[in-house]
């Protein structure tokens, strides 16, 4: 007889029901159509232990496993669950005829127990959109599938378990999973706090209004001054996540395999730290099977480059069109595939190969030609889409060991928060949520600028030779400095705090 399920596959952070009909015919070899890969035809193996080991057979006869659409590729280890349960009530071994009513995905060990897969919370997804009533799956995985309602969850441990639930012979609760609760209990809970950092106002003050209006940061200074330590709570004076950027971050997260082992919902705002040694493809994403990149699963939250001029050339410029675009679009030559990639950019930087150049107290021993030559690994398109550049200088030993607690990030994130939702009503009828987002055209309506201000501006171009693009976000953040000031207009004095963060141009760094 012919038997009907059905699977998924994912492409890029959305998925596709995939049909899996299986007939038994005359013949003796197992036939597998739809273009799958190398993992899916090895199925055949896997499957055919996995049968014996819970004493069910393999058809002697012609076994032909069909995947619809033809015309797209199916990958990975995952479809063995749907077409070891087509295999058995094609030929008559168990009666499911609920089969066509869940869609199933796992992938089964020799033994029939079951692993976990990648990508759950997408497929899930779309069974609730396809009127699916439950997916079954490893139960592993349940927890991330039950994110979505309205869908029974039916986790399943190996081979037998999903046999006898389909027969009626075994009840399985569908998982519960309190989606909005999960959210709320574990929003803001951050390791590292602002309050633990004595000193360095001024990069507290640009790591605020960077994040006030979404602004990338780029950090120059000695080693040992904090830039990392400071990167690394940027994300705690953020906005929270809204649940639906939750979602969306956990999808992608999903896709890369990158949840943790409870498959919990991504509640906390990604921090991302590729090494220096990254490549571009590991950076934007790519792959014969494309999959996210770094800057993928930073997206809603922080991309962190450490040692900025030791990454390859290639592997910056590659980031600077999903800087401006806020996605990535990857293409082949029989699929083209976007991921998002909203992203705050947060690099550090020593100011030269010894690191001591401009230091108020080391002498540097880098020549000036060394110097320039550090500098100038970083291209100045690449500077041009940064908006803060911010000295770093070390903490005096006085500052080290004052008892002053230091101002923390919630009440730091209280001040963001109402910038942001300043920008948020201004901006909402374009779709926006931050001045960073803004596109050139806005910047002119929107960042109106005095006289005098005209005049501090155009002195400052002139001198810096700054872009128009610098010139923009110049304007952007001062913006922002002023949303976070409560103020209806740029004043002199915002404009003049946004100017003084462009210190790459000032020094003659960008090269």
């Amino acid at each position: 007889m012919l038997s009907k399920g059905y699977g998924a596959a994912v492409h890029g952070v959305d998925a596709r029901i995939i049909t899996i009909e299986v007939n038994i015919v005359q013949g003796t070899k197992f036939w597998l159509s739809g273009l799958p890969d190398s993992a899916v035809k090895e199925s055949e193996h896997r499957i055919e232990s996995a049968l014996k080991h819970f004493d069910y057979r393999m058809p002697r006869q012609k076994v032909v496993v069909n995947m619809a659409p033809a015309d797209i590729k199916k990958e990975g280890s995952a479809y063995d669950l749907p077409i070891a349960l087509g295999v058995l009530n094609a030929s008559n071994q168990i009666n499911a005829p609920e089969l066509e009513k869940y869609l199933i995905m796992g992938e089964m060990a020799l033994d029939g127990n079951l692993r976990p897969i990648k990508g759950v919370l997408p497929i899930a997804i779309e069974a609730r959109n396809n009127g699916f009533k439950g997916f079954i799956l490893p139960s592993k995985n349940a927890n991330e599938a039950a994110i979505v309602n309205d869908l029974d969850v039916i986790g399943v441990g190996n081979l037998i378990e999903a046999i006898e639930f389909l027969e009626g012979k075994r009840h399985i609760e569908p998982l519960e999973y309190d989606t909005r609760d999960k959210f709320f209990t574990h929003l803001n809970d951050y390791e590292a706090d602002f309050s633990n950092v004595q000193g360095q106002e001024n990069i507290k003050r640009a790591l605020e209004i960077a994040a006030a209006g979404g602004h990338n940061v780029i950090m120059i200074g000695p080693p040992g001054a904090g830039k990392t330590m400071l990167a690394k709570r940027l994300p705690s004076i953020l906005p929270p996540l809204s649940l639906y950027e939750a979602l969306e971050t956990t999808k992608i997260h999903s896709v890369a395999g990158k949840l943790t082992a409870n498959g919990d919902l991504v509640t906390k705002r990604p921090f991302r730290s590729p090494h220096h040694t990254v490549s571009d493809v590991a950076l934007v994403g790519g792959g014969g099977n494309p999959q996210p990149g770094e800057i993928s699963l930073a997206h809603n939250g922080v991309l962190f480059l450490d040692e900025l001029p030791e990454f390859k050339r290639t592997v910056l410029e590659v980031m600077r069109q999903p800087l401006e675009e806020r996605k990535v679009t990857i293409s082949r030559a029989k699929v083209s595939v976007d991921f998002p990639s909203n992203f705050m950019l947060i690099a550090s930087m020593n100011p030269c190969p010894c690191g001591y150049y401009n230091h108020p107290e080391k002498d540097c021993v880098c020549g000036s030609g060394q110097v320039q030559r550090y500098l100038n690994k970083i291209s100045g398109p690449l500077l041009d889409r940064i908006d803060l550049h911010v000295e770093v200088t070390p903490v005096s030993f006085d500052q080290m060991t004052e008892n002053r607690r230091a101002e923390d990030s919630a009440a730091i994130r209280e001040r963001v928060i109402k910038a942001r939702a300043i920008q948020t009503a201004r901006l909402k009828d374009h779709g926006l949520h931050s001045n960073a987002m803004m596109p050139s055209q806005m910047v002119k309506d929107i960042c109106q600028i005095n006289d005098a201000g005209r005049v501090l501006l155009k002195t400052a171009m002139e001198r810096l030779g700054l872009s128009a693009r610098a010139y923009d976000r110049i304007l952007k953040v001062s913006r922002t400095i002023a949303d976070l000031a409560g103020s209806e207009e740029i004043k002199i004095e915002h404009l003049a705090e946004a100017i003084q963060y462009r210190s790459l141009d000032r020094d003659g760094w960008a090269g």
